[in-house]
């Protein structure tokens, strides 16, 4: 199962490096963007000292974290959707590989790339952005994965519902725009209206904000087990129902 699983994950990884614009999508521009804004919001228009980057509204460091993981999530519908529409799921699905490996190969592409461009943010960040880093690398790292996951759980939910590519573009865009919006990386959770609230806490991108900004801070993961078990809940959640409702044809 394993060999099959890696064999498999190469050979989609080779697929998805042969579209130039989507690796750039997803290792550039969200490390790009990092060092933009962050030095934009860092300095004043006359180039003279702003306010620090630690002290900006938002957590630049973070809101690039999150980008990279939604990005992820953009690309897991479109070609769980552009795989179906030509057959290579079906195709797949009747060859001697587990759905588990099939499906399983697509994240560990998604997070293979999530960790280079997590590597060269923070390459980048010590370099022109060092008040912007984690006190802890790995550990953010580390975070940030965890709740990739849970996130493309949910965007297989979302792949089980598409039915075509060109809807999945739209859906996909649709719910990360929302799931960023309420995800707590601009603003409190708590000053949303209540049913907002719970429309919040019930996605996984608020769970990941919670638990990126606590070890970027440098808080130790034993206080962070309710938002590792909140991660948890939800990636068996959207795994089982993506179990029962997705469609290879």
């Amino acid at each position: 199962m394993l060999k099959g699983l890696f064999k498999l994950s190469w050979i989609e990884m080779k697929i998805f490096v042969r579209e130039p614009m989507g690796v750039i999508g997803s290792l550039l521009l969200p490390v790009l963007l990092f060092v933009f804004v962050g030095r934009a919001l860092r300095f004043s228009p006359r180039g003279g000292a702003g306010i620090p980057v630690s002290r900006l509204p938002f957590n630049i460091a973070i809101l690039t974290a999150l980008l990279i993981s939604l990005g992820a999530v953009q690309s897991l519908v479109g070609i769980m959707a552009i795989y179906r529409e030509g057959g290579i799921l079906k195709r797949l699905r009747a060859t001697p590989l587990s759905p588990v490996t099939i499906l399983g190969s697509h994240v560990m592409v998604k997070l293979g790339f999530t960790l280079v461009a997590l590597v060269l943010m923070i390459l980048a960040g010590r370099r022109v952005l060092p008040d912007a880093m984690p006190a802890s690398g790995v550990s953010f790292v580390a975070a940030v994965l965890l709740g990739t996951t849970s996130i493309l759980s949910f965007g297989f939910v979302m792949a089980s519902l598409v039915r075509s590519a060109r809807f999945a573009q739209v859906l996909g865009a649709t719910l990360t725009y929302v799931m960023l919006a309420l995800s707590g990386v601009f603003f409190p959770v708590d000053r949303l209206p209540r049913w907002l609230q719970f429309v919040a806490n019930s996605l996984p991108t608020t769970h990941a904000v919670t638990l990126m900004r606590a070890i970027w801070a440098g808080e130790p993961w034993m206080t962070q087990l309710a938002t590792v078990g909140a991660l948890a809940v939800i990636f068996a959640a959207c795994i089982g129902f993506s179990a029962r409702w997705f469609r290879w044809e």
